[in-house]
């Protein structure tokens, strides 16, 4: 089933006759005529039989997006966990995603959320991990970019603030987050030794080509090719984190690619600062989730190893 349905989206590694139907309630879906109902490959312990944990910060729990089903984690039952969950038909699903999270969470409580790690045990067969956004500092970076983009809009005053000591602070924060994230993985292999973990990076928020869209997204022109890099620093650590901790790495930023937040409300799958569609600022739609979704599926449909 093909989660992302509109006309501009990106085509799937391989070709698929994938669809999901907005439901009233429980994601529920609609199988397309002649697909069988397993039309994803088990993913190494078999779709019904599976019991799949969501661990994540806002970018996994969807803020917004109909229909929120937690407000304390401002979590909706059509973020990407919750598509994946529903058209593998796993027997146990519990999504512990909330916004706001950092790695910290995964062992304290946040509000009526319960540390998240608590939801991974011995009878845990998949994992998805998201987090390290806000452990890199995602919110107070485009606070802190969109004040500075006044004093030269033109030029790349938010680079020059944090790399103004000689040292790149964005990426110094990246490489300190790795050891976090490590911890995080090492931690749901001990929990659970024979889950399948994948972690999930994020997906595509400032054009590719490191064009602008002030005043849309109001940050200075020769800061969104800084901004951008420093996302795809954060990516490249995610995945070589996992890859040192026998975890899979989804890639969410390629799907994503062309649909950032500078795209018109019809294209973009990130809202921006001033959301058109249910979404908070700076994160995935629905469609951005339905095409997260799309790569975490991918990735199952790939198998261990690859």
């Amino acid at each position: 089933m093909r989660l992302v349905t509109d006309s501009a989206a990106p085509a799937p590694k391989r070709r698929r006759a994938r669809t999901v139907a907005a439901a009233v309630s429980g994601c529920a879906l609609v199988l397309a005529a002649g697909t069988p109902a397993a039309a994803h490959a088990n993913g190494g312990h078999g779709d019904r039989n599976t019991e799949y944990v969501a661990l994540g910060d806002s970018y996994t729990s969807g803020p917004l997006i109909p229909t929120q089903v937690d407000a304390n984690c401002a979590r909706s039952d059509h973020n990407y966990p919750s598509l994946v969950a529903a058209e593998r038909r796993t027997s146990v699903f519990v999504d512990m995603s909330c916004a706001g999270a950092t790695t910290e969470e995964m062992w304290k409580p946040q509000g009526t959320n319960g540390p998240q790690l608590d939801a991974v045990d011995e009878d845990t067969d998949l994992v998805t991990v998201q987090i390290g956004g806000n452990d890199v500092g995602f919110g107070s970076i485009i606070a802190t970019c969109a004040q500075l983009a006044a004093k030269d809009l033109t030029g790349n005053p938010c680079q020059q603030y944090y790399t103004s000591s000689g040292v790149d602070q964005l990426a110094l924060t990246v490489l300190k987050t790795a050891p976090k994230i490590t911890k995080v993985l090492r931690d749901v292999h001990e929990r659970s030794p024979h889950a399948r973990v994948l972690v999930v990076g994020y997906p595509d928020l400032l054009p590719d080509d490191g064009s602008g869209c002030y005043p849309s997204v109001p940050f200075a022109a020769k800061d969104f090719p800084y901004l951008r890099d420093t996302e795809k620093r954060l990516n490249l650590m995610l995945r070589l984190t996992a890859a040192l901790n026998h975890a899979e790495y989804v890639d969410t930023y390629g799907p994503t690619r062309g649909h950032d937040m500078c795209k018109s409300p019809a294209d973009r799958w990130i809202e921006p600062l001033q959301p058109a569609s249910p979404a908070a600022p700076a994160h995935p739609n629905a469609k951005g989730e339905a095409a997260m979704a799309e790569a975490v599926l991918d990735r199952l449909d790939t198998g261990r190893g690859h």
